[in-house]
């Protein structure tokens, strides 16, 4: 009898929120090897195989993929590593969408040109690759600007300035946050609702099959950039909904993407003009496919991984539940953690608790999303209750540090 042989999948990037690819992959009966740099990573241990190496270098990516004959490759919910999958598997012949766009979507200078070469509407925008082109370029911009590396995400490196008071040190905090050196400087859009638009689609043969857009929240005592959770339905009008998605579609088209998911953010201004701010060809961070799965009662991480594998999808996406969320749980202060109390008020909403801190363990300041201390998942009634709950959520729940 002829032995079986498992196809294997190559994961790049082992971080708590990225074991659910590895664990689905092994689910759905995939050999799993895993990339990562860093030593610590969690995927490890779940992953049949581990490589120490950085996701981001494309040609030792390829060279690993080429000797264990893989069937695919995926970049789950990492915007850095996307780009390397999109290079190795259009050099082997695997499932993927175009390198070319996914590198334009993974850099914000690059997305800004393809987006004015293109006919969507953009903001004032520049790329630089040194401090003192950019600092010298003060006066070409009307303010607020927003300043931000090309190739990060979870808002890390940005900043948002009403006068030119802070410019040159903005400038430093994007490029500490580069990895190519490289950041860009645009003229900050000013939205007609209450929150950022954003979340996740899923592209099939070239069509958003799933629109999961949703309500991005902030904390503006900590850092106004940095999500800190989001909840479903969108607040916005029909017709900004419909515009939104007409450009989004176009957008799709543009770029020849041909399957997979994308996760966005955007805004419509006091024109009733569609501004698409960050694109990534990935799944969302901060567990929303998950979210995605409780309002569509849908696995995109499934989807994502077959996707990646060339398998057939069988698209059976319901109707959206409503008053779904999520939010990160994070400090204001730096500390040790002890625990975490959340109110009688709360409680009862909460359908999911996912902490990363265990006692003892550092808690950062919370100024990137990657400093979160875990996501909680809500159902709530109605949009008015969700809404006021969420507005209000740092009275909620109070994270307990220990004498450092």
């Amino acid at each position: 009898m002829k032995d079986f042989i498992m196809k294997k999948l190559l994961l790049l990037g082992g971080s708590a929120q990225q074991v659910i690819a590895i664990e689905n992959a092994k689910k759905l009966g995939y050999y799993t090897i895993l990339c990562d740099y860093l030593t610590d990573n969690p995927g490890q241990y779940v992953a049949d195989k581990f490589y120490l190496d950085s996701t981001t270098d494309k040609e030792k990516i390829l060279q690993i993929a080429e000797n264990e004959k893989i069937d695919g490759i995926v970049a789950y919910a990492s915007d850095p590593a996307a780009p390397t999958a999109a290079f190795v598997a259009e050099k082997l012949g695997l499932p993927t969408n175009p390198y070319i766009s996914v590198e334009t979507l993974c850099n914000k200078d690059k997305f800004r040109d393809f987006l004015k070469n293109n006919g969507f509407n953009t903001p004032l925008a520049m790329g630089f690759a040194d401090k003192e082109s950019a600092i010298l370029s003060i006066d070409k911009f009307s303010f607020p600007v927003i300043i931000k590396p090309v190739d990060s995400s979870g808002s890390k490196g940005a900043t948002v300035l009403k006068s030119k008071d802070g410019f040159e040190k903005a400038v430093e905090f994007a490029f500490s946050f580069s990895r190519g050196n490289r950041i860009v400087i645009e003229e900050f859009i000013e939205k007609n609702h209450p929150y950022l638009i954003g979340g996740d689609l899923f592209v099939s043969d070239g069509r958003v099959v799933m629109w999961g857009l949703m309500n991005c929240h902030r904390d503006s005592r900590v850092n106004s950039l940095v999500p800190v959770g989001k909840s479903y339905p969108p607040i916005i009008s029909d017709e900004y909904l419909n515009a939104i998605k007409s450009t989004l579609q176009t957008m799709i088209d543009k770029l020849k993407i041909k399957s997979g998911a994308m996760n966005v953010e955007l805004i419509v201004d006091n024109r009733g003009k569609v501004f698409l701010i960050d694109v990534g060809p990935r799944n969302g961070g901060n567990m929303i496919p998950d979210l995605l799965g409780y309002i569509f009662n849908i696995d995109v991480v499934e989807m994502t991984i077959k996707t990646a594998m060339g398998d057939k999808l069988l698209l059976d996406i319901g109707k959206p539940k409503q008053y779904y969320a999520t939010h990160n749980l994070h400090s204001s202060k730096r500390g040790i953690f002890d625990h975490i109390e959340y109110s009688k008020e709360i409680e009862k909403y909460i359908i999911r608790k996912c902490e990363y801190k265990k006692t003892g363990d550092k808690v950062e300041y919370f100024d990137n999303a990657s400093k979160a201390l875990g996501i909680i998942f809500f159902k709530f009634d109605s949009e008015k209750q969700m809404i006021d709950m969420l507005d209000n959520i740092s009275n909620l729940y109070k994270v307990v540090l220990k004498e450092d």
